[in-house]
């Protein structure tokens, strides 16, 4: 399917969307990824999870003119080797997603709304959260809570966060797409807020964060 769709921000990010329609074979023609890198997603035992994998190399051959190599910190956050752009990764069974710029930190998440979401109800949000949600809507409601969380949460790219105690959304009600407004609560109290974005496509939520 190649680029699904590419989205310039006002900040000057860049998100990009790929569709995983090919077969694995399709996708390993289309990167060129090192062997030991090779070597390691070739020991993923879901075939989906291998594709998912090379989707995003075939992503980032798409959106860098440059051959750009995939890497992560010791905490898990992904980086481009010897280039200063900043990125953030999120992929699904049908897609992959990044979020790039050059000096911002970036969050980025992405979920099925096929998928329960009913345990992140308990897991993920605080009572008063649970109090905003709306019945009709529910699911759709927690996989934006859900999305927007992972999203914080990878901007920070700090350990041990309390979900539900640490990242506070404000009430919201689910559209095509919007915005959202957030609070992150450091253990020591100081707290940091947040502008994030949302869009729904093809039974999916994308959310993101600049900054």
């Amino acid at each position: 399917m190649a680029l699904y769709f590419k989205k310039t921000l006002d900040n000057k990010a860049e998100v990009s969307v790929w569709q995983i329609t090919e077969s694995e074979e399709e996708l390993k023609a289309l990167v060129s990824v090192p062997t030991d890198e090779m070597e390691e997603i070739q020991l993923i035992q879901s075939e989906s999870l291998r594709k998912q994998k090379l989707a995003v190399r075939a992503l980032l051959n798409e959106v860098f003119e440059e051959k750009m190599y995939l890497s992560h910190h010791d905490n898990g956050q992904p980086y481009l080797e010897g280039c200063i752009t900043n990125i953030s990764i999120t992929h699904t069974e049908k897609y992959v997603a990044i979020i790039t710029h050059d000096e911002l930190d970036l969050g980025i998440d992405c979920e099925s709304l096929d998928r329960d979401f009913s345990a992140v109800e308990k897991k993920a949000l605080s009572e008063e959260e649970i109090e905003d949600l709306d019945d009709e809507r529910k699911n759709e409601q927690l996989a934006i809570y859900w999305c927007a969380k992972e999203a914080i949460y990878k901007r920070m790219s700090i350990g041990n966060v309390d979900f539900a105690e640490q990242i506070e959304l404000e009430k919201f009600r689910p559209k095509g797409e919007g915005e959202l407004e957030a609070t992150f609560i450091h253990k020591d109290g100081h707290e940091e807020e947040f502008e994030l974005e949302y869009t729904t496509f093809d039974r999916h939520v994308l959310v993101w964060l600049v900054g």
